[in-house]
């Protein structure tokens, strides 16, 4: 790596982070530049994030806007652009009612509560286990890092919370332990992406809903990754052809705004009463209008569809390039959420390719993830591609 990236000052901050010294200080659609004005193609979005782009003009406008009326009142009071974000969400999906938060974290501690008090509720069901699976990623508070099946997301946190229960991901010989078990819910990604870009399998999807449909076990879907078009649907649920309980968004949904939300049916929604659950900042009406501009842009430019272009001219290229270098053994994901598979660590092929301008991920060890703005075009693709080749054939050829 270039030594002048590795120079570091002073800082106060806590040491939480593996921070890269370097600084974007502008960003404008798949494109970011640093204090010293050099341009970096972002293939990260902020990791899922900046999906329609960085600073997209629609909801740049309509945040200018509100920046000059109020940003904060609080959930004591009625916010309309947070009622009318509910409203389109709950228009555009299958589900009824809407709570909001600050991050993906927070929508999926809201989801378990739920599925908690809703259990209590009920009163049917003595043993209130929720199932999530191993490589999973849930979050990083204390309830969210317990449901997160990875110990190195654990580790140093002991004691975890009780009340969860980990399963084999894409195994269909561990569905009959789920009947035994008997939860309230299962919580799951439909693509692994801190976990590795690990797809779910159709059919094991299938057999898992059956099972809880038959069991009155809550389907939560933790879409905080894979929600606002990341996989090349709305939501990562339409293309598995089934109708979660509850599901959980945060990442795109305000492009860069922090913003979380849970989505649940209202047989459901319902067990949260007044005083049950609340966040004083969730959902202001900062937050629920870049949610608002967002989810509008969506609709308005019908982004998912064009991002179907993209994808395929993306994918085709990405087969392209594993041809020239055998070193990627496999390329998972689907949509815009895409990993490439490599036989050893990738973290000198993220830090080569920073030399290059070029902004991508890791997703364990042997895993580079790719998140393009759901906006990129052919000539970016064509710009990620070039670079990528020359990062892969110099670490490669000096190995």
């Amino acid at each position: 790596m270039d030594k002048s990236l590795m120079t570091k000052e002073k800082s106060s901050l806590m040491n939480n982070y593996s921070r890269l010294p370097i600084t974007f200080v502008k960003g404008e659609g798949s494109f970011v530049w640093d204090e010293h004005g050099d341009k970096f193609l972002d293939f990260t979005s902020g990791i899922a994030v900046c999906n329609l782009g960085h600073v997209p003009d629609q909801v740049k406008e309509k945040l200018m806007s509100q920046l000059s009326q109020i940003w904060h009142t609080s959930n004591l009071y009625e916010i309309q652009s947070q009622k009318d974000l509910a409203n389109l969400l709950t228009n555009v999906s299958v589900f009824d009612q809407a709570f909001f938060c600050n991050s993906g974290a927070e929508a999926n501690e809201a989801a378990i509560k739920l599925a908690r008090i809703f259990a209590e509720k009920k009163g049917e069901k003595q043993n209130r286990t929720i199932v999530t699976f191993e490589h999973s990623f849930h979050g990083r508070t204390l309830g969210t890092l317990s449901a997160t099946a990875q110990e190195k997301i654990q580790k140093g946190f002991a004691p975890i919370l009780p009340g969860f229960t980990y399963l084999s991901y894409n195994d269909f010989s561990q569905l009959e332990t789920l009947q035994e078990i008997d939860p309230i819910a299962v919580m799951f990604e439909l693509v692994q992406g801190e976990g590795g870009v690990i797809p779910a399998e159709k059919e094991w999807i299938d057999a898992l809903v059956s099972i809880c449909k038959q069991n009155g076990i809550l389907l939560i879907v933790d879409e905080v990754q894979t929600g606002m078009g990341r996989t090349g649907t709305l939501f990562a649920y339409e293309q598995y052809g089934f109708e979660p309980d509850v599901i959980t968004l945060a990442k795109g949904l305000g492009s860069g705004f922090p913003i979380g939300a849970m989505l649940a049916k209202k047989e459901i929604a319902e067990a949260f009463a007044p005083g049950t659950h609340g966040s004083t900042f969730g959902g202001n009406p900062l937050a629920a209008t870049a949610g608002l501009a967002t989810l509008q842009t969506f609709i308005s430019e019908d982004v998912v569809k064009h991002c179907e272009e993209q994808i395929e001219y993306l994918w085709s290229k990405l087969h392209e390039l594993q041809s020239s270098f055998t070193e990627i053994k496999e390329i998972r994901g689907k949509g815009m959420l895409i990993g490439l598979v490599f036989a050893d660590n990738v973290s000198n092929i993220v830090a080569k390719a920073l030399e290059e301008k070029l902004l991508i991920l890791s997703a364990g060890a042997q895993v580079v993830r790719l998140l393009p703005p759901l906006t990129v075009t052919k000539k970016e693709i064509d710009c990620f591609i070039e670079k990528m080749s020359a990062v892969l054939k110099d670490v490669f050829t000096n190995a």
